[in-house]
């Protein structure tokens, strides 16, 4: 049960860190207290799975420690305030030049989260496919087989392991990598720099243990240009063939 409590704990870590952020951000992620505290949690995973992510968590605390106003600047320079910002931070962003692929990946998400009864917070005014609404559901779930674990229950723990593997085949694991890796070329002595490296590392062990490929170092963003496919009804006005 313990290193189920230490993978929620770098889960939370990568959500506080991907959220806007707050002076939260920077006493637990990005002050050495803070760090080392979270390494602490991440150390007994390294034994355990020949991982490096002590190291990751603990470059967090970049010298000097930011304030949360210049994390802030840092956010808004690195993710926009669209969703096409330097490094989108939006899974749909990236990959096929479909018209429809967006919307059958938004669907899926939402299958995932209702799932579980999950819901997106109307206040939050957030898209379900950004890196924090995902690392948030793979909390969840880490969570929820720590607490099958603790009592023992079984169908509970392989419900949350089968859906953990499917959402990283299928989701997180896909994409994640190559955000990641975006934002450490971006950013490469800063604090979302190393948060990347972080999110690279634990999506990577994540998909190891889950017996799931690793997505690719770089992806392309989809084409903004309209879809030059014709519809199958044709043109407006056309007659309709049976």
């Amino acid at each position: 049960m313990d290193l189920l409590l230490c993978r929620s704990a770098l889960w939370e870590a990568l959500v506080l860190g991907f959220c806007p952020p707050t002076e939260e951000t920077v006493a637990r992620l990005a002050r050495a207290e803070g760090a080392g505290a979270l390494a602490e949690a991440a150390a007994p995973l390294d034994a355990a799975d020949g991982t490096a992510l002590a190291p990751l968590v603990r470059a967090l605390a970049v010298a000097p420690a930011p304030s949360g106003e210049a994390l802030g600047l840092a956010y808004g320079r690195l993710f926009g305030h669209t969703a096409r910002g330097a490094a989108s931070p939006y899974e749909t962003e990236y990959g096929e030049d479909s018209l429809w692929a967006p919307q059958r990946e938004m669907s899926d998400l939402g299958a995932f989260f209702r799932a579980f009864g999950l819901v997106l917070d109307p206040g939050a005014r957030e898209r379900p496919d950004h890196i924090a609404c995902e690392c948030e559901f793979l909390l969840v779930l880490a969570r929820r087989e720590a607490r099958a674990s603790a009592l023992g229950d079984a169908p509970l723990g392989d419900e949350a392991r089968r859906a953990t593997r499917l959402f990283l085949r299928d989701h997180l694991g896909r994409w994640a990598p190559a955000f990641g890796g975006a934002l450490a070329r971006l950013d490469p002595d800063g604090f979302y720099g190393v948060l990347g490296g972080l999110l690279v590392g634990v999506v990577t062990a994540e998909c190891g243990r889950a017996g799931v490929a690793v997505g690719p170092s770089f992806l392309s963003l989809r084409s903004t240009a309209p879809d030059a496919t014709p519809m199958a009804c044709g043109p407006a006005g056309a007659p309709l063939e049976a």
